[in-house]
């Protein structure tokens, strides 16, 4: 069904380890110290259990899996469920907004 309202973008705070990969700092050359570490990704499950298969290695992003702490709802469960397209959007322009904000941000 098209347009069904069941997808979720989901943000993830990293551990500050993660400042030590090379590639997640180059990724972020305006990251504000002290500011926190995050994934931004978005998913057709519930953001618990999508973080859970992260953790446990499954369709796993590395930064996550290694460096993952806790989700974020704060900044993220005001707009969910939300269509696949409205996911895909709404995915970057929060990574946007956080990377403007002096955040390290990774997306996959």
């Amino acid at each position: 069904m098209p347009g069904r309202k069941h997808h979720h973008v989901y943000v993830v705070e990293l551990s500050k380890d993660v400042l030590f990969e090379p590639r997640f700092r180059k990724n972020n050359p305006n990251y504000i110290d002290g500011k926190p570490c995050v994934y931004v990704g978005m998913t057709g499950l519930d953001p618990d259990v999508r973080f859970d298969k992260h953790k446990a290695g499954i369709q796993a992003n590395r930064y996550v899996q290694k460096y993952g702490l806790r989700l974020l709802p704060d900044l993220y469960e005001a707009f969910n469920p939300i269509s696949y397209k409205e996911a895909v959007d709404k995915e970057i322009e929060v990574g946007i907004d956080l990377r403007s904000a002096g955040f390290g941000v990774w997306q996959a």
